[in-house]
């Protein structure tokens, strides 16, 4: 797969908390070129990689982008990591993430699980794009106008997703994508759900989303978005916002 740079007039996303890749990708085939930045090694992530921290980053470079992504750790929201870490406190990125978009009057999308404190200007689900998992996610988006696909809201699961839940096995048409064992899915049905190949790694394929997700958002972005719209901010919110931001990574 070639993914060429020469291309003119293609929109530039940056890609942060990438992870694999299964947002970059998405954008990528909806017509964007593509930047990944990660506090962990990526050797696998198919683009343009930045092995630092996001939010710094996104103070130096975002303003060369129409269009940030940043998928902030979920840990202080998802349901499983309440269930298993009682008493562990998470840092929780979203806000300084939100206020970094607006400061710098760049487009952003905002994706996390449910229960996270975003909008829920859209919400995505892996049967609306006919995979084998359901992982349902919310993204806030920096414009108006991008609807949900249109076989919402009157879908419905075809059945229970497969494995051990409650000490009560059941058999269904998707896999669940996390975790291992207890009728999980292993790493090549993995693959084959979500529509990932380019990675192999358990960890890597738990974390991510469909790229078919950024595909659909990409390509609304591309005909309802507002390229480069920028305002103002006045001096002292500037200073507010990037002191919030330190705060935030010295904790």
């Amino acid at each position: 797969m070639s993914h060429s740079r020469a291309t003119l007039r293609r929109p530039r996303v940056l890609d942060l908390f990438c992870c694999s890749g299964g947002a970059a990708m998405g954008y990528w085939r909806a017509g964007f070129d593509v930047v990944g930045v990660d506090i962990a090694p990526r050797p696998r992530y198919p683009f343009t990689f930045i092995l630092a921290d996001a939010l710094e980053v996104m103070r130096e470079l975002c303003q060369e982008f129409n269009l940030v992504h940043a998928s902030p750790p979920c840990q202080a929201h998802t349901a499983l990591t309440r269930g298993t870490n009682r008493g562990r406190s998470y840092i929780d990125l979203i806000p300084q993430m939100r206020e970094l978009c607006e400061w710098y009057g760049v487009d952003w999308v905002i994706e996390n699980v449910p229960g996270a404190d975003i909008r829920k200007d859209l919400t995505l689900c892996g049967e609306m794009f006919g995979l084998g998992v359901l992982r349902h996610r919310h993204f806030e988006t920096g414009w108006l106008g991008t609807p949900q696909p249109e076989r919402l809201p009157h879908l419905k699961h075809r059945g229970p997703v497969r494995g051990w839940r409650h000490g009560v096995y059941r058999d269904g048409p998707y896999i669940a994508a996390y975790g291992k064992g207890g009728g999980k899915g292993n790493v090549a049905e993995m693959q084959a759900a979500m529509g990932i190949t380019w990675t192999d790694v358990h960890e890597e394929l738990t974390e991510a989303i469909p790229p078919a997700y950024t595909e659909y958002i990409g390509r609304q972005f591309i005909t309802t978005g507002m390229w480069g719209a920028a305002h103002t901010p006045d001096p002292a919110d500037r200073l507010k916002v990037l002191a919030r931001t330190d705060v935030a990574l010295a904790t």
